[in-house]
This record gives structure tokens, C-alpha cells and sequence, in this order.
């Protein structure tokens, strides 16, 4: 789409003004879901940067993204604004001085930033319910009110809902892949260290990744390189036939729903029709995560370690649900992260030697559909579906890996996700990889 879009905005076909203007009257609509996907608009500066863009069009100097509207996370720095991060605490801290490197790199390339997207409190969970600025409804059985999938919940709804055309996120866990998953678009977690994540409040310094989420793997394929400072994203998109795709049976597949075990079952079908080597392999790594992170693992320490200033003088302030993940760091004594930072080496080492003969691993981006946000009332549901939501992605964070969510449903059903995961450092091949597959097992695009 975002090919297409600037194809239409060289040609003339429409204009920067006209697609962010369509935009912010999704966003504005009272009847939408912009009221709870964006906690910030600024529509006279991005209508003044749309403008901008057409004058620079008209005068053949623009680069060939401007004018396109994208939605920011609302942890990154935009400059003049203030990063809350999905918190009431930072809501009076000063305005950022400057943009976060990605972001700054994707308003270089022309990108107009039409809101700062919704998110969970400081980005742990992957839910994506929010007590203070409300919880936006995943696009998929509106009346019974689904969750959108968190952290970067509004920004999946901000493409779902056609309010954004590019959505960037964090991924610490999930946060890129679970909304995506649960909302049916493409989301897209990089090898962490391509991207910097200087800019953006922390969850944790080991695990964050910074990803973009759209309706394709193009897209999102634009919006990474973009952020990594590298060259223009590769075409290269490999025959399905002789791919190497192995399933792991440890874990990954365990309490599926009947949509989601449907759904992956079609695709793994599919997939073999069209002469791709499935098999499935014993992947025992996957099964000792629970007890390295025991004791909170790094998002519980790192994050207690940033917030402590904060939980000793406003903890009122805080999601309770948010708060209490927090303060298990508490518990960590510097020989248990010490151990941490062992455990993590040795099992990437051995990951990687496991899995060296094959193209990517292949599973169910998180085992059930969306739940309806009323049934997470109970504290203690709500812990049990967010480990759930979490349990897949996070292994992708864990192993240091690349990893792509793309949308494998029957159209007009609920949102499943099929996830791919990657060596680490080799995201240009699992993005060829993913649109190779996202050909024939995606629904038509919106």
C-alpha cells in the first residue's frame, strides 16, 4: 500500500493533504475508535507538514514517501511533545527537545505523524487495556468489545481503522506481533540492535526492539529500513517450494482455540500443497523460559530499576496490574541478573545451533482469538490471558531473533496470526520469506 500510495501522490492521482486530511476525520469521527486509539492529535501541523509535502512534489524535490500519515507510539520522543507512555505520571513532564532517532528518520523520508497511538501503561502487557485513556475495540466483533492486543494497541487499531497507513510500536514481548495477531494486519519485531530505541521510555534495555505494523509485509519492510538507517527495502520474495519451515512442539502449540488451531492447521496444509518442507522438531529451549524468568526476568528488573523514582513518590498514580509486574524486580539481587545474563547467552547459542538448517521457525503468533475486554475485569483472568498472549512472542525477544506476524485467516472470520521467526540479523530474508507466504495465506488486503 504504501507503494501504491506514493505511486498515486507522484502521479497526481491524489494528494499528501487529502490522505492525511482523510485521516484525521477517521481519527475525529465520534462513532470511531480514534478517541481511545490516540491519546494526542495535532491537525493544523499535520495538515501545515501535508501541505508542505505537496509544494515539495509540485517542485520535484520530495522524497517519495512525503505526505504519507503514519501514527507514533506514544512512547517515542516527537519533539515539542510530551511522552507519556500510556501513564497519568509523566503526563507533567517537560515536552520532548528532540525526535527519537527512528522517528526522526521516518519524518526525514517524509512521513507525516498524524497522533500518538494508545498503549498499555509503560508497555507491560500484552493486552492492551488501558485505565486512563481507555482501551480501543479490535475492529473484529465491535459489539461485543475484543481486545485490541497490546502494548501497541492503538496502534493496530490505527490501521485497522484506516487513521494511520504506517503505525510504529515497541516489541518487548509481543508488542508489535500480539496486536497484530489479534487484529488481523501484518506486525513486524527486528533484530534489536538494527534500530535504535534511544527516544522511547524503556521497558526493558535487553529486550526492546523498535517495529512497524501495516497491512502488508511491504510495508512494513518500508518502515523498518527506514527506521534502521539502512537502504531501500529488498524485493526479494523466495519460491515457496522448498522452503524449510519448522514447527516446534514444545509449547507453542499448547491451548489453541478451535479458530486458531484451524486456521494454523490450513496454512501448514497450504504451505505443504505448495511444496514447502514442514516438519515438526522438538524445541525443549522453548520449555525452559518459565523457569529462567522466574523471577521476573529482565522486563520485571529493568523496568524497576527505571521506574523506581517514579513508584517512590506517585506509585497512586500506576496501573495496580502494571505495578505489581513492576515491583518484582524488586525481588532480583544483582548475582539473580548476573544469571539472567548467563542463561540468555547460553541459550541463544544453543537456539542457534539447533535451528541452523532451517529457513524459520513457523508458529501460531499467540493460541487463542481476541477475548472480550469485559471478561479481563477479574485480576485474576486477566494475569492468566496475558501470559497466554505473551508466551509465544516472547521467545523471539528472548533468543535475540527476528519475528513477523501475518494474517492467516478465512476472510470475514476472527484474526489469527501465524508467526514467523528468524535468525538473528537476518530480517531481509524473513521478510521475503513472509511475502512469499502472506501470497497465499492472507486474507485480500483491506
Amino acid at each position: 500500500m504504501l507503494d501504491q500510495l506514493a505511486d498515486d501522490l507522484a502521479s497526481g492521482r491524489t494528494t499528501a493533504r487529502a490522505l492525511v486530511g482523510g485521516c484525521l476525520d477517521r481519527i475525529a469521527d465520534p462513532a470511531g475508535e480514534g478517541g481511545r486509539a490516540f491519546v494526542r492529535t495535532d491537525p493544523d501541523l499535520a495538515l501545515a507538514e501535508a501541505d508542505h509535502a505537496d509544494r515539495m512534489r509540485a517542485a520535484g524535490a520530495a522524497p517519495r514517501f512525503a505526505g504519507i500519515p503514519i501514527s507514533v507510539k506514544d512512547l517515542f520522543d516527537v519533539a515539542g511533545q510530551v511522552t507519556k507512555a500510556g501513564t497519568r505520571f509523566l503526563a507533567g513532564t517537560a515536552p520532548a527537545r528532540a525526535d527519537a532517532p527512528a522517528i526522526a528518520r521516518l519524518r526525514a523520508a517524509g512521513f507525516v505523524i498524524v497522533g500518538r497511538t494508545n498503549m498499555t501503561e509503560l508497555a507491560f502487557s500484552g493486552l492492551g487495556l488501558n485505565p486512563h485513556y481507555g482501551t480501543p475495540a479490535n475492529p473484529f466483533d465491535r459489539a461485543t468489545g475484543r481486545i485490541p492486543g497490546g502494548s501497541s494497541a492503538g496502534a493496530a487499531v490505527s490501521i485497522t481503522d484506516r487513521m494511520a497507513f504506517g503505525a510504529i510500536g515497541t516489541d518487548t514481548g509481543g508488542s508489535c506481533r500480539i496486536p497484530a495477531a489479534l487484529c488481523g494486519i501484518v506486525g513486524f519485531k527486528p533484530t534489536a540492535r538494527r534500530v535504535p530505541t534511544a527516544g522511547a521510555v524503556p521497558l526493558s534495555t535487553t529486550l526492546d526492539s523498535v517495529g512497524p505494523l501495516a497491512n502488508c509485509v511491504r510495508d512494513v519492510a518500508i518502515l523498518d529500513v527506514i527506521m534502521a538507517g539502512e537502504a531501500t527495502a529488498a524485493r526479494a520474495v523466495p519460491p515457496v517450494r522448498g522452503l524449510r519451515l519448522a514447527v516446534p512442539r514444545d509449547v507453542v502449540l499448547d491451548g489453541m482455540d478451535a479458530a486458531v488451531e484451524a486456521g494454523f492447521a490450513r496454512a501448514l496444509d497450504r504451505l505443504g500443497a505448495a511444496g514447502a518442507l514442514v516438519s515438526y522438531v522438538s524445541m525443549p529451549h522453548f520449555a525452559e523460559l518459565a523457569g529462567i524468568n522466574a523471577k521476573g526476568g529482565f522486563s520485571a528488573a529493568e523496568a524497576y530499576h527505571w521506574n523506581r523514582p517514579y513508584i517512590d513518590t506517585q506509585a497512586d498514580l500506576y496501573d495496580p496490574r502494571v505495578i505489581v509486574r513492576i515491583r518484582r524486580g524488586a525481588g532480583q539481587s544483582a548475582a539473580d541478573y548476573l544469571d539472567l545474563l548467563a542463561a540468555r547467552a547460553d541459550a541463544i547459542a544453543r537456539l542457534d545451533a539447533a535451528t541452523a538448517d532451517w529457513d524459520a521457525l513457523i508458529m501460531p503468533t499467540v493460541p487463542t482469538i481476541a477475548p472480550a475486554i469485559d471478561d479481563l475485569d477479574d485480576d485474576a483472568e486477566f494475569a492468566r490471558v496475558n501470559l497466554l498472549m505473551l508466551r509465544n512472542p516472547t521467545f523471539a525477544n528472548f533468543f535475540d531473533r527476528c519475528a513477523l506476524s501475518i494474517p492467516v485467516q478465512e476472510a470475514g472470520t476472527a484474526p489469527v496470526g501465524l508467526m514467523l521467526m528468524g535468525r538473528t540479523g537476518d530480517d531481509a530474508r524473513l521478510l521475503g520469506i513472509g511475502a512469499a507466504l502472506e501470497g497465499m495465506l492472507s486474507p485480500p488486503a483491506r
